[in-house]
């Protein structure tokens, strides 16, 4: 039996199987995080055309994944991200539903011609593509099997295995269903993405998912500076080799506390980091809004005794509610009604979201208008509120 397990070229102890396995499907991931997120789907870099090439051959073998395929599905979850169309959220589909068979979810948006139409383009279109990659995808992890099985023997199946169901499990997975479930926010965007540890390393900087979509055109990935991402360290490492070009990061967030009036740097900040900006606001006023709802809850008799009301309040009153359901939209509504508190609340960050939706008045109206808001928010008697605008006044 040891014989036969041992009929590959290398022989390894068990553990060096686990280490070799892990190494190649870290490989695979780091190809799809550099090539297929950050150069392909978001132009975040440039890549050497070796380098490129390089990824999509590996990908090609572990994964059989078309380029065109993955980034369409990527930008139209951006695009519709939250809604009916989204290919893979977890509040449509449920979170077993992404997390156990987001491979499917996958599949079925690879097979809609016109999403590849829409969000596919500026993918590679050359001879290679047409008649190999896209073409034979089952030749290439076809290629991979035998590999491993010339270098393991008999165990290279298991191996192969394990990079079979690497990315179907982690990226479809785990990246498009618990990074839109579970986990802390640093931004706050218009949808449910969270990072799911501050250390992206087992999926390649993909754990910062929250970070990601509050600026899907950076490089980088971690933004706190006890963040970490490894894909950028590669990303790093190859630009100083003359592999790689960084086109856009995220922008750092400035403080001038000697700041009082709200002038043009502020407005242009506020805009900027505005998924920061509601990301504070809702810190802020997490306390005032709780404290609140509890109270509400003690002296009416309205439907707010269901536990999972409270929560969807705080959502509502966080967060954009244009897509909420009608459940919601009553419970909010009932607070609402109730509650002087929670209406000012809601009108003010309806109001300040407002201020990076204009378009058609100048900027100097612009600047009118936040230092309006910041004015009313000083004089609303919330506290929380008072707080926050001094903070936003200090946005530099």
């Amino acid at each position: 039996m040891q014989s036969f397990l041992q009929f590959g070229l290398l022989d390894l102890p068990w553990w060096g199987y686990v280490i070799v396995t892990l190494i190649m499907t870290h490989m695979t991931i780091a190809s799809v995080t550099i090539f297929l997120h950050r150069h392909q789907a978001h132009h975040a870099l440039q890549l050497h055309p070796v380098v490129s090439h390089c990824f999509r051959f590996w990908l090609w073998l572990t994964t059989g994944m078309v380029t065109k395929e993955w980034v369409a599905i990527h930008r139209k979850h951006h695009a519709k991200c939250e809604t009916i169309d989204d290919p893979h959220s977890p509040r449509v589909h449920g979170i077993g539903k992404v997390l156990f068979k987001g491979a499917k979810l996958y599949c079925n948006e690879a097979d809609n011609l016109a999403t590849l139409e829409k969000y596919g383009h500026g993918t590679p279109d050359d001879w290679s593509e047409r008649n190999l990659y896209s073409k034979h995808v089952v030749l290439g992890i076809g290629i991979m099997l035998v590999i491993d099985f010339v270098l393991f023997g008999p165990i290279g199946f298991i191996v192969w295995g394990v990079q079979m169901l690497w990315i179907p499990f982690f990226a479809a997975g785990v990246i498009n269903g618990v990074g839109h479930y579970y986990g802390y926010r640093n931004f706050a965007p218009n949808d449910t993405s969270t990072n799911i540890v501050p250390w992206g390393i087992l999926i390649g900087g993909e754990e910062l998912h929250n970070n990601h979509h509050a600026y899907v055109s950076s490089a980088k990935l971690s933004n706190k500076w006890w963040e970490f991402d490894i894909g950028w360290v590669y990303i790093r490492i190859l630009e100083l080799l003359g592999l790689a070009t960084v086109r856009k990061v995220a922008p750092k967030v400035h403080f001038n506390q000697a700041k009082t009036p709200c002038d043009e740097a502020t407005l242009q900040a506020v805009i900027t980091h505005r998924y920061d900006v509601l990301a504070k606001f809702a810190k802020y006023l997490k306390k005032t809004i709780v404290t609140e709802i509890r109270s509400l809850r003690a002296r009416t008799t309205l439907g707010l005794q269901d536990a999972q009301v409270p929560e969807t309040v705080k959502y509502c009153l966080q967060n954009d509610v244009g897509d909420m359901g009608e459940k919601e939209r009553v419970a909010l509504n009932q607070a609402l009604h109730s509650s002087q508190v929670l209406r000012t609340i809601y009108s003010m960050r309806q109001d300040l979201t407002a201020l990076w939706s204009s378009s058609t008045i100048s900027k100097k109206e612009l600047i009118d208008q936040l230092e309006n808001w910041c004015q009313r928010a000083e004089g609303s008697g919330i506290n929380a509120l008072q707080e926050f605008s001094r903070k936003l006044r200090c946005y530099d």
